[in-house]
């Protein structure tokens, strides 16, 4: 048996397919996912998911929201979502470099969080393509 895997952004389904494990970022660390795992519902951090098929693990980057595990079905409620073939690995390392360097030198609260927010979402643009 394994687990049905469904990841949908606000404008098409990212992911339907079936596989053996998936790993989630969620907001208090990474949490993982095997067949029959206890039904559950899990804020999800920006980073990146790992899918293993039974050929072999993909990753996907998430951008923030939801994941939903029940009976064998895991529904992720995103953002938004990227494979590593649709990003452009010269211009994911720029961006992350400059969101870095934005995080370093924000200043007020509100710059800080929305430099965070940047830094997140360019670092795990970063990572999968790594």
């Amino acid at each position: 048996m394994s687990l049905q895997i469904c990841i949908l952004t606000p404008d098409r389904v990212f992911w339907n397919q079936e596989a053996e494990e998936i790993i989630l970022p969620t907001n208090t660390g990474q949490m993982g996912v095997l067949t029959n795992h206890a039904p559950i519902i899990t804020a999800l951090d920006i980073g990146i998911m790992s899918i293993r098929t039974q050929k072999d693990w993909t990753s996907v980057a998430l951008m923030g929201g939801f994941a939903l595990v029940k009976q064998n079905q895991v529904t992720v409620l995103v953002n938004s979502a990227e494979s590593k073939e649709t990003i452009d690995s010269t211009e994911a390392e720029q961006a992350f470099l400059e969101a870095k360097d934005q995080l370093e030198k924000a200043l007020g609260q509100k710059e800080k969080v929305e430099a965070n927010f940047a830094f997140k979402r360019a670092r795990a643009r970063y990572q999968l393509v790594s």
